[in-house]
């Protein structure tokens, strides 16, 4: 197989253990090579830190692609991560649209039924066109609802999910990574729709709700399907791979604001090799 380069787009949360800390590396373990483009610097992530400084690079995204261009720079993939309004998300169209290649999109603006503070409506329509032009999409349950407006709930049943997934895959065109899909008390699970069909991969719930693990997640399965790994295959790896993370980290309170991914990043070269 070829070597292959990714772009991906999202902040750099200096300390946090979240976005690009998190994506560069586990994409390069992968054995891919991961070329970003910073939305914004952050000291720290914001759940859970005060007093975090904050650098805007909306303005400086066009120009760099526009370099990129001049150079001749290309990629096999775009993956994309937290952006924060609804700019970003157009210059990220304008870079998916000009680079022609794979587009992997992350639409983190939500969970727990809740969207994440400073979004709103227009940002939710934004990110609609935006998994709309993608390949695959990664959403978590509360996303999902969001982009296809659909009532969120807690409890539901497998005609519930059945019901959105329809949805997702109509808004789409393409392959729908539908994650956090819990039938009962003790477990949850990834529900795949592609080409293939549908396919669902159930693992153990941690009941610990730990940052960064969606990035964890998204970046890991990411790495894995462009190594050449089935989108079913690159979610089990990416599920197993997360709850690995969650295992190695749950113990130390000390440890509150990530995972400690690195400690289980020779469990993911395995399974890739």
């Amino acid at each position: 197989m070829s070597y292959k380069r990714i772009l991906t787009i999202q902040d750099i949360s200096c300390v946090g253990q979240c976005s690009l800390t998190v994506a560069l590396p586990i994409i390069s373990a992968c054995g891919i090579e991961a070329a970003i483009l910073p939305s914004a610097v952050l000291s720290t992530h914001t759940g859970g830190f005060s007093g975090y400084t904050f650098r805007d690079l909306t303005e400086d995204m066009p120009a760099i692609a526009e370099h990129w261009k001049k150079e001749g720079i290309t990629f096999d993939a775009v993956y994309t991560g937290y952006l924060g309004s609804t700019k970003q998300i157009d210059y990220v169209l304008d870079i998916i649209n000009s680079a022609d290649c794979m587009a992997i999109i992350d639409p983190a603006m939500a969970d727990h039924g809740k969207l994440y503070a400073g979004f709103d409506g227009e940002f939710v329509n934004a990110m609609k066109k935006l998994c709309a032009r993608a390949d695959i999409i990664l959403p978590n349950l509360t996303e999902a609802c969001l982009i296809t407006d659909t009532e969120y709930r807690e409890s539901y049943d497998k005609a519930y999910i059945s019901e959105l997934l329809t949805k997702l895959k109509s808004l789409t065109g393409g392959t729908v990574i539908l994650t956090g899909v819990s039938y009962s008390a003790d477990t949850t699970g990834v529900l795949v729709a592609d080409k293939d069909g549908e396919n669902y991969y159930e693992h153990r719930k941690i009941s610990t709700s730990c940052h960064g693990t969606g990035d964890v997640y998204a970046s890991a399965f990411t790495g894995a399907v462009m190594q050449g790994k089935t989108t079913f295959e690159a979610a089990c790896i990416a599920a197993d791979f997360t709850v690995s993370c969650i295992e190695k980290t749950i113990e130390d309170k000390s440890h509150w604001y990530g995972v400690k991914f690195e400690l289980a990043l020779p469990e993911l070269i395995e399974k890739l090799s």
